[in-house]
C-alpha cells in the first residue's frame, strides 16, 4: 500500500486489465529451466494488487510450489517504475466492509503463496516497493535492489496496518526497534539505507537487479534440489524455536537429504570430478 503522494498516480490509476491480460507472467530460465521468473505484470498501475492480481499471484505460486523441476524462483516486475506499490486503493475505496472481508483470504493466499514457496526465492526491487509490494519482497529469501529503489510500509498513514506479513517478516529481518521505526513513522527508505538496515540484502546499480538475481538463481539452481528444499525447510521451521528444538528440526531435514538419490549422486560426482546430474529425489 503506497503512502500519500505516490498513491494517486501509482495505485489509483483506475485502469482495469483486459480479460485476457496476464497479471502474472512465469518464464523459465537456464539449463533445464530450473529457474522460474515470476513477473508481476500490471504496469499501468505499478502492480497495485487488485483482487484479480492477488488471485493470479496465488495461482502462480501454487503451481510453482507443486513443480518439482523448479529449484529457484525470482520475483520481478514488468513496470519500469515499481516492483509493486501495494494494495489497489481505487478498488478498496469502493469496498463495503463485507467486500473487504471477502477479499481478505484472497490477499492472504497471495502473500502466503510467495512465503510458502518450498525452494529459494529472490525478489528484484527496482523503483517503488511499498506496503504489500515490500511484503511480497520480504516473503522471499533474498532481496536484490537497484540503487534507485524506494521501500516502505506506510499502512498506518492511511488507517490500516501491514497485512501481508510485514509486521512479522520485517521484525524478523531487522529487529524490533528498526521495524517499529519504519512501521510507526510510515517512512520510505532509499536503497542505500535499506541495505544498511538489512531490509534488502544486496544493492546493485539501478537497472541491474534482475540480472544479478538471475545470476544468483542460476548458481542456486545448480545445486541439489533435495538439498535446497530441505535446507530452506530447516531454516524456516527452526527460525523461531529454541536451539535444542531447532537442532532436531535440522536433524530431520538432514536425514531426509542424506538418504536421498541426490546425496548419492553428489558424492559420486565429486569422486569422479564431474558435475552432478541431480535426480531430485
Amino acid at each position: 500500500m503506497a503512502d500519500q503522494g505516490e498513491q494517486a498516480g501509482a495505485q489509483d490509476s483506475g485502469e482495469q486489465p483486459a480479460p485476457d491480460e496476464q497479471l502474472v507472467r512465469v518464464t523459465r530460465h537456464g539449463e533445464g529451466g530450473h529457474v522460474a521468473e515470476l513477473a508481476l505484470n500490471r504496469p499501468s498501475a505499478m502492480n497495485a494488487v487488485s483482487t484479480a492480481m492477488a488471485r493470479a499471484i496465488g495461482a502462480a505460486t501454487d503451481a510453482l510450489a507443486a513443480d518439482d523441476t523448479v529449484r529457484c524462483v525470482v520475483v520481478t516486475s514488468t513496470s519500469p517504475k515499481a516492483f509493486c506499490v501495494g494494495a489497489d486503493l481505487k478498488e478498496r475505496n469502493s469496498f463495503t466492509d463485507a467486500d473487504l472481508m471477502e477479499q481478505r483470504p484472497v490477499a492472504r493466499a497471495a502473500y502466503g503463496g510467495v512465503l510458502a514457496l518450498p525452494v529459494p526465492s529472490i525478489a528484484v526491487v527496482e523503483g517503488y516497493a511499498l506496503g504489500g509490494g515490500l511484503e511480497i519482497a520480504l516473503s522471499c529469501d533474498l532481496i536484490v535492489a537497484g540503487t534507485e529503489a524506494v521501500v516502505g510500509l506506510p499502512e498506518v498513514s492511511v488507517g490500516v496496518i501491514p497485512g501481508g506479513g510485514g509486521t512479522q517478516l520485517l521484525t524478523r529481518r531487522v529487529g524490533w526497534s528498526r521495524a517499529a521505526s519504519m512501521i510507526f513513522t510510515a517512512r520510505r527508505l532509499g536503497a542505500q539505507e535499506a541495505g544498511e538496515l538489512g531490509v534488502v540484502d544486496e544493492v546493485v546499480p539501478a537497472g541491474s537487479a534482475r540480472d544479478r538475481a538471475l545470476a544468483l538463481a542460476g548458481t542456486i539452481a545448480g545445486h541439489s534440489p533435495v538439498g535446497l528444499r530441505n535446507a530452506k525447510r530447516a531454516m524456516r521451521l527452526g527460525a523461531d524455536v529454541d536451539l535444542a528444538t531447532g537442532l532436531e528440526v535440522e536433524d530431520a531435514c538432514w536425514r531426509a537429504t542424506a538418504f536421498s538419490g541426490d546425496r548419492r549422486e553428489g558424492v559420486r560426482a565429486f569422486a569422479e570430478k564431474r558435475r552432478p546430474a541431480w535426480p531430485g529425489r
